[in-house]
This record gives C-alpha cells, sequence and structure tokens, in this order.
C-alpha cells in the first residue's frame, strides 16, 4: 500500500516535469521582441511682459539696467502666472517703481504627448520707464498672442491687437506693414513693431508688440533710456512623433514529427533552438520508463 502510493506521485511528477521542459521552449521565444514607444517632449514659453533697457542716471554718471519680467513661464511643466504689477527698484529715490500694471495679465505654458502650446492675454495694460512717472510710454486696451505646435501638423502663430495704442500721449493705429514711429519733442521716440510671428517646421513664435524705445526726458534726474520692450510673447515648440518598435517577426522554429529520428533531423537541419528541449524531454521519459520497469521486476520477483 505504502510502496503503490509512493509510486503513483512519482510517475506523475516525472511526466509534468517532461511536459514543462518541452514548453519551456516556445514559452522562451514567444517574450522575443516586445513593443517599444518612446516621447520627445515638445517645449512652450509665455511672457507679458519683458524689458531689455538701459538707464542713466545723473547726467549718465549712473547705469542701471532694466531688465524685468512679468508672468514669464515655460514647459515642459505646464505652468499659469496672473500677476498684474511688474516693479523697479533702486530708480525712483528708493521707492519701487511701477513699470507695467494692467487689468489682466495672463501667461500660459502647455505640454503634452502630442502638443505644446504658449499663450498670453494682455488688457488695459500701462507701460511707464523710469524719468516719466505720470506719462505712460505706452498704454493697451487689449493684445494676445498664442504658438501652437502639434506633432505632425504645421506650427501657428498668431497675435491680436485690435484697436488702437496709446504711445507717450499720442493715440496712434499701429500695422501690420512696418515699424511704426512716434516722436514726442521734450520727451523722446519710440518705435513700434506690430504683430512679429514666425513658424518653422516645428517651432512657432508670435509676438504682440516690440518696442524699440529712446526716451531722455528734460529737467529730470533720468538722463536717458534706451533698449527694447516685448509685449505679450509666445513661443513652442513640437513634440516629435511616437517611435515604435514592432514585435520581433522572426518565424517560430520548425517542430519535426515526434517520432522522426534524432540523427535525420540534426542531418537535415544542422540542429534547431528546440533541440536541447527534446532532448532533456526525452531524457526525462528515458528515466521514468526504466524505473518503471525496474520496480515491476522486483515485484514479479
Amino acid at each position: 500500500m505504502n510502496g503503490t502510493n509512493f509510486r503513483m506521485p512519482a510517475r506523475r511528477w516525472a511526466t509534468v516535469a517532461t511536459a514543462t521542459a518541452l514548453a519551456a521552449g516556445p514559452v522562451a521565444l514567444a517574450g522575443v521582441g516586445s513593443a517599444h514607444a518612446t516621447v520627445d517632449q515638445g517645449r512652450a514659453s509665455a511672457v507679458v511682459l519683458r524689458t531689455g533697457l538701459d538707464v542713466s542716471l545723473l547726467n549718465k554718471t549712473v547705469d542701471v539696467p532694466l531688465a524685468v519680467s512679468l508672468n514669464e513661464v515655460q514647459a515642459p511643466q505646464s505652468a499659469e502666472k496672473t500677476a498684474l504689477t511688474a516693479q523697479l527698484d533702486g530708480v525712483n529715490g528708493g521707492q519701487p517703481f511701477s513699470v507695467l500694471g494692467a487689468d489682466v495679465a495672463t501667461a500660459k505654458a502647455t505640454v503634452s504627448a502630442t502638443k505644446a502650446e504658449g499663450y498670453t492675454n494682455l488688457a488695459h495694460a500701462r507701460l511707464h520707464v523710469p524719468g516719466l512717472p505720470l506719462l505712460s510710454l505706452i498704454e493697451i486696451d487689449a493684445v494676445t498672442s498664442k504658438a501652437t505646435c502639434e506633432a505632425g501638423k504645421a506650427p501657428v502663430a498668431t497675435s491680436h491687437l485690435p484697436g488702437a495704442v496709446t504711445v507717450l500721449g499720442k493715440r496712434i493705429t499701429v500695422t501690420a506693414s512696418g515699424p511704426t514711429e512716434v516722436q514726442v519733442p521734450g520727451v523722446g521716440s519710440v518705435s513700434l513693431d506690430l504683430s512679429k510671428t514666425s513658424t518653422t517646421s516645428r517651432t512657432a513664435a508670435a509676438t504682440a508688440l516690440e518696442l524699440k524705445v529712446s526716451v531722455n526726458p528734460l529737467k529730470l534726474n533720468v538722463a536717458d533710456v534706451e533698449g527694447t520692450v516685448t509685449l505679450a510673447q509666445a513661443t513652442c515648440e513640437a513634440p516629435k512623433a511616437v517611435a515604435v518598435t514592432p514585435p520581433s517577426s522572426q518565424p517560430a522554429p520548425d517542430v519535426k514529427p515526434q517520432g522522426a529520428p534524432a540523427e535525420a533531423g540534426l542531418a537535415e537541419t544542422g540542429g534547431s533552438s528546440m533541440t536541447p528541449y527534446i532532448a532533456g524531454g526525452a531524457v526525462l521519459l528515458l528515466a521514468t520508463g526504466g524505473g518503471a520497469l525496474m520496480m515491476t521486476r522486483r515485484r514479479r520477483s
């Protein structure tokens, strides 16, 4: 009774082990060539205001760079800012000086797997420079810029400035045909470029207004203000298309009939990737059969 209980699990274990050895080959081959995808993220940026001005104080005895940015954001990490004022210290007798004030000032930069986009919106804005605390360099009712770059599509850049603007107290209409010059005797001059856009195969950039400033107010502590001012700028770079590596198309190895002689198969094909598994299974089958035969003979004797 005990002998029977011992022999039956042993035979079953041998059968399972043989089947496992024979099945291991196809399973291992099936794992080759899995899909793989990579994504090159796009980029986007937006800024409401950026200045690059040089302020000369007290008959140019002191030079103060006026480098100010308002609501400047960049992505891959999508971001949004909505500050309404930008201030500068050190040029107004030690008191904070407001460079830009607005009712609406928004900058957004977003990036996804398929699209990058920069966006700016500015409404009821007033820009000042040192030496002109009461007279705005420029006043704007509304302006927007947008740059959209989508994978596999042509980038798009747009800027919109409806209506007129006020420059150094003068109400003017800015056109897209070229720079608009504004001269104010005793104060200075401003050159305005409207709606500058550019695109390439993967990038886009839009600037609503770019000002070249030269201001020299009389009888004030600020002798000279020179440089550039950028309003409502947005840029983007499209993500690259997703590259996918398809599964391997390698054909499955030929499986010979089990009754075929091993020597014939090797002579015809030179061996195959299934040979080790088939050989291992044959050894287990032979060992199992031999053990069963020996146990039968002992029982009969």
